[in-house]
């Protein structure tokens, strides 16, 4: 198995990330998709040093190449985007099957203008439900979950905010 957890998350890697969801979900590694992160060098350092795991941060377009790699490797990795159209563009244009995972965890989501707040610290646009629908509709859950114990629901428990 070479993903162990997959999620959403607008801090991508922070110490709640390796230290709490990692005794709920082991794994050996991280693997960040974001393009702007991993096109600025002092971004994706910092991303680096935020974890003792071996850590990647890389394009989407550098992803969708070793996609085959990823799940053909005997390492578990964590997958976080930062936002819920990268994971779209992984799940369901890329078409990317993360083995045996079909939940998405989404954290933060920062409140911003024009979002609807589902939670503390967790808002989402319409263009972000418009990915969590696609993403549901792809065959996975979409579960809200700042840390291991704090769920507040999936997305089928807030898609009519989105107006689905």
């Amino acid at each position: 198995m070479a993903i162990s957890f997959v999620r959403i998350d607008d801090r991508m890697i922070h110490g709640l990330i390796t230290v709490r969801w990692g005794k709920e979900y082991p794994c050996d590694g991280i693997i960040a998709v974001n393009d702007k992160a991993a096109s600025n060098p002092i971004l994706a350092e910092a991303y680096k040093a935020a974890s003792d795991k071996k850590t990647f941060v890389w394009t989407l377009e550098h992803f969708e190449q070793v996609k085959d790699k990823v799940l053909a490797s005997s390492t578990k990795y964590f997958l976080i985007t930062k936002s819920p159209q990268d994971m779209e563009k992984i799940l369901v244009d890329m078409k990317f099957k993360p083995g045996d995972i079909k939940t998405v965890i989404v954290g933060p989501g920062n409140d911003r203008e024009n979002a609807i707040k589902l939670g503390d610290n967790q808002s989402f646009t319409k263009e972000e439900g418009n990915s969590f629908e696609a993403i549901q509709n792809a065959g996975y859950k979409v579960e809200f979950a700042l840390l291991p114990d704090q769920h507040i629901g999936s997305w089928d428990k807030f898609k009519s905010k989105f107006g689905y």
